[in-house]
């Protein structure tokens, strides 16, 4: 969560059915956005982790840190 840049509270919403969904869908929007990607390889990455997983990782994609205020 953190890297994704969400509240690390956040991880407890992810053990709640549907709500849990939801959270992982964002979160990993976030993190795909934090390595310059689009939305959609966030969902892909949400739904089909085993594919978009790889494929950030061994992409030439950095890691942008947090916005400065």
């Amino acid at each position: 969560m953190k890297i994704s840049g969400k509240p690390g509270w956040w991880f407890i919403l992810l053990i709640i059915p549907i709500v849990g969904f939801i959270i992982s869908i964002i979160a990993c929007i976030g993190l795909a956005e934090r390595f310059s990607k689009t939305a959609g390889n966030g969902i892909g990455l949400a739904l089909l982790g085993f594919i978009f997983g790889p494929m950030l990782a061994f992409s030439n994609a950095h890691y942008i840190g947090p916005k400065a205020a």
